[in-house]
């Protein structure tokens, strides 16, 4: 497998010597070049044709929305990953980017030295890049190997009604697929819950930008709500979001327990809590992300009736997460993304009436 070859680009010497560091200890990368602002980061684009570009936005001359904007106007196909800083602005600009076709954002690092900031910012982008440099071979995103996902028949379930609750996972190239997932949704009779894999302060964004174009009630869950038809609640970025049942109802808990397998929030901590107050009354949807978040919880649950949904492999950014599920068993449709909501709506929208037991 040949190396892929990546371009850095940021206005900072400190952070590209940080970014080059961390990318010189990632086994199959060769660093070509790098480039201190927009301007010369689109010319170098278009001359050394890279496989990956790490990308700042908040640059002179140029920001990296614009260098996104352009390679995208050109059909130029050089994958980037953004490189995010903390602010409210870029959180904003990040979530923007991801729309114009960045592949995924990380986050810079704030350690103390280059040599630990380098370490961290290692830890992020190399199973990222892993993805990306198998998929230079092939020219697709969608998958972490070459291999053709093994297709198993969904494992027979009793039949248990209309479901009172859809769960939604994803991690890489989620927002760009919720974005066009929950508007075609409308109106639901029943809540809806999410768990996208992201950091503190960037779901917040996202939910806020969701919000506007759909007719669900789109928000960041903050511990507390109670679930109600056309509600959607996203875990907040960092932390974890369970369900609980009450004598008055099923409410929100948000909490600081430790990652499962990697992950909080955590599609399977979720979806497990969920399935503790729901028992089989659920339509769980898996979309595009790496890894396998979600897939143990939902192999118990499948089991018990719930009805699961997996995003095909063509449509998703990375085939991870429905893969594991669809070579599971425990996929009873395996659609592409544009399908999915009118699949949701025939399965939800007949009870007509929220159940009586939210």
């Amino acid at each position: 497998m040949r190396d892929i070859r990546v371009l850095v680009v940021d206005d900072s010497t400190v952070f590209r010597k940080i970014i080059r560091d961390a990318l010189s200890g990632i086994p199959g990368v060769d660093v070509i070049g790098h480039a201190e602002n927009g301007v010369l980061a689109t010319k170098m684009i278009q001359e050394l044709q890279p496989d990956l570009v790490t990308l700042d936005i908040e640059m002179p001359e140029k920001n990296g929305m614009k260098v996104l904007q352009e390679c995208r106007e050109k059909c130029i196909r050089t994958r980037a990953i953004v490189v995010s800083s903390l602010s409210k602005s870029s959180h904003q600009s990040t979530m923007a980017a991801l729309g114009l076709g960045a592949f995924d954002f990380v986050l810079k690092p704030s350690g103390e030295s280059i040599e630990e900031n380098a370490t961290l910012l290692r830890k992020e982008l190399e199973p990222r890049i892993k993805v990306l440099r198998v998929a230079c071979q092939s020219n697709n995103l969608a998958g972490t190997d070459r291999t053709k996902p093994q297709i198993v028949e969904p494992k027979p379930q009793p039949f248990c009604g209309i479901p009172e609750i859809v769960v939604i996972g994803t991690s890489t190239g989620g927002p760009v697929a919720l974005g066009k997932l929950l508007p075609m949704l409308g109106e639901l009779p029943v809540p809806v819950l999410i768990v996208q894999h992201m950091p503190a302060g960037f779901t917040r964004t996202l939910a806020e930008d969701l919000n506007k174009k759909c007719d669900l009630e789109v928000a960041e869950a903050h511990g507390g709500e109670q679930l109600r038809p056309g509600l959607c609640l996203i875990a907040p970025g960092g932390r974890h979001m369970k369900v609980v049942r009450t004598g008055s109802g099923v409410f929100t808990r948000v909490t600081d327990d430790p990652p499962v397998l990697s992950c909080r929030p955590s599609v399977d901590y979720m979806f497990q809590s969920v399935s503790e107050a729901f028992g089989s009354s659920i339509l769980a949807v898996i979309l595009t992300g790496m890894g396998d978040d979600g897939s143990r919880s939902l192999n118990a649950m499948h089991a018990q009736g719930v009805n699961v949904i997996a995003q095909d492999e063509a449509s998703c950014t990375v085939f991870g997460m429905p893969r594991q599920v669809i070579e599971q068993g425990n996929a009873d449709h395996v659609l592409p993304l544009d399908k999915i909501a009118n699949t949701v709506r025939k399965i939800i929208v007949p009870r007509g009436v929220m159940a009586c037991n939210i």
